[in-house]
């Protein structure tokens, strides 16, 4: 981990600690702590992580980003931070001023289409958008001919359909029908829709990796402290191989997120070599997250299902994000057929280079 990646995880790490800790929240009545918490967030620039300089922003690299999303997954984060943060990168890609507040990106499924005419008008449908309803304003690409275009606009002026993930927050239907954009420009050569999804399905792989952690340490430790038949429960061996089990699928949640957020980092990777990289990080920490998510609470017992202990934050989440930006099938899918046309004897070269 490079120093600026250490200290991005680490400020992320102390504005959570002191204002976002998941037992505080899931305590808390209301939401009055989301203000202060996202304010802290923005003061630090983290809202802005990848956005450059010369636009406003932090200007930190794609991999110091990915630090911030990993912390943020570990702190089971109920706020839009990775949608602010690939708003802010798809706005700033066009060269387009990124606006302080809460924002969402669409669309975030591969069959939904985005079209921009040419009196600059957007139209269509975006389903499961993150955050919708929260954010002011919508970072959006859109299609003009075979070209496209990157566009800012107010959510207010987009029909919005309430929609809720698995965590129980807000994966909403927008609908626009004709709305002029405050902001609009062509997207950069190789943006599009494909490599938007791709840079999602990185940032969820990067925040279950970060929870599979937290699941993990909070699991260990509720282990070693309940007792049965008079000493604690870590002492059994059935209990030992699950908590080998679950902490096995952390660290290859980890490793694969790491690799695809590297490979996105570098941007030197080619487009096959990519989306092995992307598709396999959502597969396996989509996959670790769905058995990480059984073992931590095969381990707790009825405690960690219960509204009052802090599991649950997590693994809601785990199952929500692994369904954002594409789930594992599609992404499977998606990467057999890319190897399928490039041929068997171009599979093992492809391996061999990562």
């Amino acid at each position: 981990m490079t120093e600026s990646a250490t200290l991005a995880a680490e400020t992320t790490h102390r504005i959570f600690r002191d204002l976002g800790d998941p037992q505080a929240l899931n305590a808390a009545r209301g939401e009055a702590w989301r203000a202060p918490l996202w304010r802290a967030l923005e003061d630090a620039g983290l809202t802005r992580a990848w956005v450059p300089e010369a636009l406003g922003g932090a200007g930190a690299s794609l991999a110091d980003g990915f630090e911030v999303l990993r912390v943020a997954g570990s702190c089971a984060v109920a706020l839009p931070l990775a949608e602010t943060l690939l708003a802010g990168w798809l706005l700033a890609q066009a060269g387009l001023e990124v606006p302080a507040g809460p924002l969402t990106v669409a669309p975030v499924r591969a069959a939904d289409r985005l079209e921009i005419d040419a009196a600059g008008r957007v139209s269509g449908r975006a389903r499961a958008v993150p955050f919708a309803r929260d954010a002011g304003r919508v970072a959006v690409l859109a299609r003009r001919g075979s070209g496209a275009r990157v566009a800012l606009v107010e959510r207010a002026q987009c029909a919005l359909e309430p929609g809720s993930g698995q965590a129980g927050e807000p994966r909403d239907a927008l609908t626009l029908a004709g709305v002029r954009p405050l902001a609009e420009a062509a997207a950069p050569p190789g943006l599009d829709e494909h490599r938007l999804l791709a840079l999602g399905a990185a940032v969820r792989a990067a925040q279950m990796s970060g929870a599979l952690e937290a699941i993990l340490e909070r699991t260990v430790a509720y282990c070693g402290e309940r007792v049965a038949f008079e000493r604690p429960i870590a002492r059994f061996q059935a209990v030992q191989h699950a908590l080998a089990r679950l902490a096995s699928e952390a660290a290859a949640a980890l490793a694969a997120a790491g690799s695809a957020a590297d490979a996105l980092d570098r941007g030197e990777a080619s487009e096959a070599a990519l989306l092995l990289e992307v598709a396999g990080a959502k597969i396996r920490a989509g996959e670790a997250a769905g058995a990480g998510a059984a073992i931590a609470h095969q381990l707790h017992g009825a405690i960690g299902f219960s509204a009052e202990h802090v599991l649950h934050r997590y693994t809601r989440r785990l199952w929500a994000w692994r369904d954002d930006f594409g789930s594992e099938a599609e992404w499977a899918a998606r990467l057999g057929r890319a190897l399928a046309s490039r041929g068997a004897d171009a599979l093992w070269p492809l391996l061999a280079s990562r």
